[in-house]
């Protein structure tokens, strides 16, 4: 099935023997991968060098890049800008004297998988596994240097002439390959490595930030491209492009390259040109992003192959700068997640006409036809017909292919309840007799096995604390801020009365509001003897003792805990019979102690940016609205402190891991509170660097992360994850930003694609994976829920409608119908709560605390705004709340706002008309 299928279990690793090995590497010791006793850096010790460095290298300068090339290997050594920081190089410099023996992958090398005329199996070939000293050629007039390498490629029977060409001021990486043999041979696999200085091994975030890069694909065929950015989002991006017969047709990680993986560095990888070898081999069974091709040489014929480099003046200009390289460029809008219930828009431009478009599966999705733009953009209408991932193919006049990656969804309100209903039911858990006290709750899920975990080598899984074990519950009540649902909160009133508040939150003695690390812990002398699953290997650190359960130290365990309260609080507050167990009040002060207690019970991590962090700043704002003056100002008080400190920093995105994308998302937000200007948009430079938009799906708008997998997944494995809890978390700040600068489309293109990630994995029945998978050898969901609701967090605090005029593309909606008259933009709101919508020519955001914007007209003559009010819930919502911001200088006529520009709209109210004032 061409769907979000969960992996399957021959895909797995065996975690017992393999996950908590790198479980103890990684997170009692991150440094340990990187250092000189690591194994790998042993083993290799005693290896001959073959790499050639000691022959010398000669140095290159083009109009933009210049580089070195070895005389011995001709690969590079060195690859910086021309006009950049000397310390700064794309390639993994300060590791060349331990990579340069076998094995170890340079740019310009090559792997090749062949067979010939009436063989069945495939023969591998790699430049780098048994390296010989090529045999260098005398360059022409274009060429920088040139080498026969077939002797490095051992017994390979075709002839590869490798060269590194200027054309143009433009760096060229070129393979000839001949067949000189009587029999025709098929490639059936081609490969061209290309490992970037993405290794932050022994690096503070200062070094970091100044000397690595984050790459990321766009597996687009002949439109395909990798963009390379500078950690710190500033500067130039290196950008890899197809030259000849080089589409970008799959991504493979270089997992046969020695160099020890860790938190601080996620691999290699290379662009591959042909791939039918693998999927044959390898990823049999796989459904891949792209057709796999392979290319036949008869005897005596030759090819060409060439990858090209060149430099966009930042990630900002990376589509301008592939326009002036001649290449396609496809812009979605909103992107390339599609509720079934709302078309999206598709802007194509590129020197060739288009001559085909199909899609795969047949059906899948339709594509219509719009009038073209002024500025000559081919418009587009691409409407989801059926559930699960879909291909676009667009053949141009020229033959080049482009194809666009779509996943198709349920609308976005039925996404949210299929998650709430799967939450409270298949993962809820009910237990009397449960020896840790976790009965009732929700539940980490296994979907493969379609059971819940009760019982997991690492306590924090089956223990409902940690994100991959609170993430389930976080979930499920977050759910209920977009769609409340009475038999769903009924449950989840229980969980938080009788197992967080008292449980996994102490409320009682010195350690009150104190939040532990896990419920689950194994002691089995403590414990009756059939307690613990023999069949498990509990000789492993992540299974937590009782005493380390109880830890209460780790800061990232309260925001999950105050994010609970908070929606208590919001549920008692604006909703008629929905919680009454407690008053408001009480479960407003719960979410301000757990906020308190975060900085005086968990002060180590504190210091750090909280992934969540959002949520205090939720509390702070409904702390001051509700008069509650002396807990707002220790609250605002003890976190301007943190902000400080982050003021005081180059890189404020420190975490309990050596580099992390947690903490960007508060530290932006606290950083603007508090008018930290400059820290905001260092923060926001930093998010943008590992956040691409690209026509793709997975990758568009998915914020990096690498390693959750090992700490939240059931394929355990580090692995650049797809739509992992960062993007929607990250598309809080990026989707802010925006909001101040509605003139920056890249931040809204970024912003709503990283806020759909939240969605774009969940199941067809409701289930939310931790990410996507995206090796080869698997694309498919992981099997269990783990930290998923840590990003279900962003969709349900920042989820919003958007309504801009783009100078290009016209009136545009993301997550929402657009229709345009004369004088008229009217939009029906399609998010899980219609609850947030920005005009962006008036600077307009109207957001409800209670209540459902149906649609939005705007006049564009008189500039007034109608909003038509969902009156159907009536019944359980007493007034719609309305706020307006200020900034936009609108009000609604005849009725009074309170100091903080929100109205009380009694819900029987059908619409009501808003006036610009200034």
């Amino acid at each position: 099935m061409y769907g979000n299928m969960i992996i399957s279990k021959s895909y797995q690793m065996n975690l017992k023997k393999s996950c908590y090995l790198l479980l103890t590497l990684f997170y009692i010791h991150p440094a340990f991968s990187q250092q000189d006793e690591h194994p790998v850096w042993k083993a290799t010790k005693s290896q001959p060098a073959t790499l050639g460095i000691e022959q010398g290298a000669k140095s290159f300068a083009l109009d933009q890049l210049k580089v070195k090339i070895l005389n011995a290997s001709q690969t590079l050594s060195a690859f910086q800008q021309v006009n950049g920081d000397v310390a700064f190089d794309y390639t993994p410099v300060e590791l060349l004297a331990k990579r340069d023996r076998n094995n170890f992958f340079h740019i310009g090398d090559i792997n090749i998988r062949l067979k010939r005329d009436g063989e069945t199996k495939w023969s591998s070939y790699s430049s780098a596994k048994d390296r010989k000293k090529v045999i260098e050629i005398a360059p022409s007039k274009t060429t920088l240097a040139a080498a026969d390498i077939t002797p490095t490629l051992e017994n390979i029977p075709l002839k590869v002439v490798r060269s590194w060409e200027n054309v143009k001021g433009d760096l060229i990486l070129k393979f000839q390959i001949s067949n000189p043999t009587d029999q025709a041979i098929e490639i059936g696999s081609l490969g061209i490595p290309l490992p970037f200085n993405n290794n932050m091994d022994w690096k503070n975030l200062n070094q970091a930030h100044a000397q690595n890069v984050f790459f990321d694909p766009y597996i687009g065929q002949d439109a395909g491209y990798m963009q390379v950015n500078h950690l710190h989002g500033n500067g130039p991006s290196l950008l890899v492009l197809p030259y000849t017969n080089a589409g970008f047709e799959a991504y493979n990680p270089l997992n046969s390259d020695p160099t020890p993986k860790s938190i601080t560095f996620e691999g290699f990888h290379e662009w591959m040109i042909h791939s039918k070898a693998l999927a044959e081999t390898e990823w049999k069974g796989v459904e891949q992003w792209n057709t796999p091709t392979s290319t036949v040489l008869k005897p005596k014929e030759s090819k060409t192959f060439a990858l090209k480099f060149v430099l966009s003046p930042s990630i900002k200009e990376i589509e301008n700068t592939l326009l002036k390289n001649k290449r396609p460029v496809a812009i979605g809008a909103p992107g390339y997640v599609v509720p079934l219930d709302n078309p999206v828009k598709l802007f194509i431009k590129h020197d060739q006409a288009i001559t085909d478009i199909s899609v795969y599966p047949e059906g899948a999705l339709t594509v219509s036809k719009q009038q073209d733009t002024p500025h000559k953009w081919h418009q587009y209408e691409v409407k989801g017909q059926q559930w699960g991932r879909a291909r676009l193919t667009i053949t141009y006049q020229d033959g080049t292919k482009q194809t666009i990656q779509y996943k198709v969804i349920k609308s976005e309100k039925d996404v949210v309840n299929d998650l709430g209903h799967f939450l409270t039911t298949a993962q809820w858990y009910e237990n009397d007799q449960d020896r840790f006290g976790r009965s009732p709750s929700v539940m980490t899920y296994d979907y493969e096995d379609k059971k819940l975990v009760t019982q997991e080598q690492r306590a924090w899984y089956a223990g409902l604390s940690d994100e991959a074990g609170a993430a389930s519950w976080l979930a499920a009540i977050m759910k209920q801020v977009l769609q409340p649902n009475p038999t769903e909160i009924n449950k989840l009133k229980r969980f938080v009365n009788e197992t967080m508040y008292g449980r996994i939150q102490h409320k009682d003695g010195d350690q009150k509001y104190g939040v532990v690390k896990s419920l689950f812990y194994y002691e089995p002398d403590s414990l009756p003897a059939d307690t613990y699953d023999a069949n498990i290997n509990w000789k492993v650190w992540s299974a937590w003792p009782k005493k380390e359960a109880d830890n209460i130290g780790r800061s990232y365990n309260y925001p999950h805990v105050a994010a609970a309260h908070w929606v208590m609080y919001r549920l008692a507050r604006d909703y008629r019979n929905l919680v009454q167990e407690e008053s408001w009040d009480v479960y407003l002060d719960r979410a301000f102690q757990t906020s308190m207690a975060m900085i005086e019970k968990a002060p180590y991590y504190a210091q750090f940016g909280q992934m969540e962090g959002s949520i205090f700043l939720l509390i702070l704002h409904d702390l001051r609205r509700e008069g509650l003056t002396d807990a707002a100002n220790k609250l605002e008080a003890a976190m301007r402190k943190r902000a400080e400190h982050w003021k005081s920093l180059d890189y404020p995105f420190g975490s309990e891991m050596p580099w992390d994308s947690t903490g960007q998302e508060e530290v932006y937000l606290w950083s603007r509170y508090f008018g930290f200007d400059d820290k905001t948009q260092v923060t926001l430079n930093a998010i943008l660097a590992y956040m691409p938009t690209v026509p793709h799906w997975g990758y568009n708008g998915s914020a990096r992360r690498y390693w959750d997998f090992v700490y939240g997944g059931k394929l355990s494995r580090i692995e650049r994850q797809l739509h992992h809890y960062g993007s929607a978390l990250n598309a809080i700040p990026v989707l802010t930003e925006y909001r101040d600068h509605p003139d920056d489309f890249y931040l809204l293109r970024v912003g709503h694609a990283g806020m759909m990630g939240a969605l774009a994995n969940v199941t067809a029945d409701g289930f939310g994976p931790a990410a996507f998978h995206s090796y080869p050898s698997t694309l498919a969901n992981d099997g269990i829920s783990g930290d998923y609701g840590t990003g279900f967090y962003g969709y349900a605090v920042n989820s919003g409608t958007y309504i801009i005029q783009h100078p290009e593309f016209g009136w545009l909606a993301f997550s929402g119908h657009l229709k345009a008259t004369k004088n008229n933009i009217e939009v029906a709101i399609t998010t899980a709560s219609k609850g947030r919508v920005f005009l962006a020519k008036e600077h307009l955001w109207l957001t409800t605390d209670a209540g459902e914007i149906e649609s939005l007209r705007y006049n564009q003559k008189d500039k007034t705004v109608v909003l038509s009010f969902n009156t159907s819930q009536s019944d359980k919502v007493p007034n719609i709340l309305l706020n307006i911001n200020p900034e936009s200088g609108y009000v609604i006529k005849g009725l009074q706002k309170d100091p903080f520009n929100r109205y009380t709209i009694p819900a029987s109210t059908t619409s009501v008309t808003l006036v610009k004032t200034k």
